[in-house]
C-alpha cells in the first residue's frame, strides 16, 4: 500500500483547465473500487479460433496481443466449446464492459499483473480464462475507458511489482492485488477526458503500427518477386533493362565470399557507449572498445532460432559464435547478397544442429546455395529498391517510438506521482 497516505498529494502534474481547482484525487483500497468475479480454468488446449459457445481471453493473449483495452469487434480471441449449456453459467461471471482482466503471472517483471479493460463486447459472451483475474468496478466509480489507462500508470504498476512474488516466474494473487491503492478523480467528466485523450493517442499508434505491418508485408512481397522462387532461375519480376539478361547462376556462398567467426566474448562488450559496434548471438546490438573487422559485412548469429542477418559497413567487433560474411568477389554486390540471405534464411533453420539451442557451423555457410544475377547492375538495382523500403520501415519505427514516448510522458503527467 502507499506509504504516508495522509501526506500524499494525489494531484496530477497536468490537469485539464476546468479541473484545476477540483482538489486531490480519491484514493481507496482496491477492494473498495473493484469486486473479483469467477474466471474459468480451461487450458489453451481447450481453445480454438473456429467455433464455440463463448469467447475466452487467455493470459497469454493478454501478454502478447493487447495494450490497455479490449474491443471484441477488433480483437481476435479464441472460443471455448463448453460441455454445459450457457444457462448454467452465472451471467454475472461473464465479462462486462468496464471490467478489468488481469494476468496473474509472468516471467518478465515489467509484465506482471498486465491488465486490460473490456470496452466493447458487441453483445457477445466473453469469459476471462486461465491465469487471469476478473475485476468489476463497484458503484460505477471507474468510468468506461479510464481503468485500462489507470492500470498502466506508474503508481499502479509500481505497486503491482512490489506485491509480486516468485523467482523465475512472478505471480500475484487476489490477496496481493487487494493491497493496492487505487486513485482516481471524483469527476466522471475528468475521468472521461483523460480516457479520451489517451485512447485517441492509442488509436493513432495502432494506425501507425498497421502502416508498419503493411510496409513489412510489402517488403516480403518484393523479396518474393525480385528473387527467383524455389526451383526457378529467374525472378518473377525484373526491371525492364534486365529482362533479356538470362538466367541467374547458382553459387555456393563460400565461393563468392569469405566467412569467419570473431574471437571476442560478451564480456568484451559493454552496455556503455563504446567506440565500435559489437555483434554477438543475440539480436540486440552492443558496443566494444576494440574492432576485429573493418569493411562491409553480413552478420549472422551462430546460435538462435531465427538467424536473421544484419548488414553493416565500418569497424566492428564480433563474438566467437557469430559469423561475418565479407570480402565479396568483384561480381557480387554485398547489399544484394544480404537480401538474398535474408530471404532464404530458412536454410539455416533446416541445417542447424541441436535441439533446444540451434547452432550453425562454418560448412553450413560455405555450402549455402545462392542464386546470383550475373549483372552487378541488376544486383545493385534490387538492393537499392529493397533498401528504400527498409528506410521507410525504419522511419515508421521511429515515428511509432516517438508516439509511444509521447504517450509515456502524458501518462506521467496526467496521473499523480503516487510513489
Amino acid at each position: 500500500m502507499l506509504m504516508n497516505k495522509e501526506k500524499q498529494k494525489m494531484i496530477p502534474e497536468v490537469r485539464f483547465p476546468e479541473f484545476k481547482n477540483d482538489g486531490e484525487w480519491k484514493i481507496e483500497p482496491f477492494n473498495d473500487v473493484y469486486n473479483f468475479k469467477i474466471t474459468n480454468s480451461f487450458s489453451r488446449e481447450k481453445l480454438n479460433y473456429e467455433k464455440g459457445n463463448v469467447k475466452n481471453i487467455h493470459y497469454g493473449d493478454i501478454h502478447t496481443k493487447f495494450s490497455s483495452h479490449f474491443d471484441i469487434t477488433q480483437e481476435c480471441v479464441p472460443y471455448i466449446n463448453l460441455d454445459i449449456t450457457l444457462e448454467k453459467i452465472d451471467k454475472d461471471n461473464y465479462c462486462q464492459e468496464g471490467d478489468l482482466v488481469i494476468a496473474d503471472a509472468s516471467e518478465d517483471i515489467d509484465d506482471i499483473g498486465k491488465t486490460i479493460e473490456i470496452i466493447s463486447l458487441n453483445q457477445e459472451k466473453l469469459l476471462a480464462g486461465l491465469h487471469t483475474f476478473l475485476a468489476r468496478p463497484i458503484d460505477d466509480k471507474i468510468k468506461l475507458g479510464f481503468g485500462g489507462h489507470l492500470f498502466k500508470s506508474n503508481g499502479i504498476i509500481a505497486q503491482i511489482k512490489n506485491e509480486a512474488q516468485g523467482a523465475k516466474v512472478l505471480g500475484i494473487s487476489k490477496g496481493r492485488l487487494a493491497n493496492l491503492d487505487v486513485y482516481y478523480p471524483d469527476s466522471d467528466i475528468e475521468q472521461q477526458k483523460i480516457a479520451n485523450c489517451l485512447s485517441s493517442l492509442d488509436t493513432l499508434i495502432t494506425a501507425e503500427v498497421d502502416k508498419l505491418e503493411n510496409l513489412k508485408d510489402h517488403k516480403t512481397g518484393l523479396l518474393q518477386r525480385l528473387f527467383p522462387a524455389n526451383g526457378e532461375t529467374k525472378p518473377e519480376f525484373r526491371f525492364p533493362e534486365f529482362e533479356k539478361d538470362g538466367d541467374w547462376e547458382e553459387k555456393l556462398l563460400g565461393g563468392i565470399s569469405e566467412i569467419t567467426t570473431g574471437t571476442s566474448n560478451r564480456q568484451d562488450s559493454t552496455e556503455e557507449e563504446g567506440k565500435y559496434t559489437f555483434f554477438d548471438r543475440s539480436q540486440d546490438i552492443r558496443t566494444s572498445n576494440r574492432f576485429l573487422f573493418d569493411g562491409e559485412a553480413i552478420i549472422v548469429a551462430g546460435e538462435g532460432q531465427e538467424f536473421k542477418p544484419k548488414y553493416f559497413i565500418g569497424k566492428f567487433d564480433l563474438h566467437q559464435r557469430a559469423y561475418a560474411i565479407l570480402n565479396f568477389n568483384n561480381k557480387t554486390i554485398g547489399k544484394f547478397l544480404y537480401y538474398s540471405i535474408y530471404k532464404n534464411r530458412s536454410y539455416f533453420l533446416r541445417y542447424a544442429v541441436g535441439s533446444t539451442v540451434k547452432s550453425l557451423r562454418l560448412p553450413i555457410f560455405e555450402n549455402m546455395p545462392t542464386l546470383i544475377s550475373s549483372n552487378p547492375k541488376e544486383q545493385q538495382k534490387i538492393a537499392d529498391c529493397l533498401t528504400s523500403v527498409d528506410d521507410f520501415i525504419e522511419a515508421q519505427k521511429t515515428r511509432i517510438k516517438v508516439l509511444k514516448n509521447h504517450k509515456k510522458g502524458l501518462m506521467q503527467q496526467l496521473f499523480p506521482n503516487s510513489i
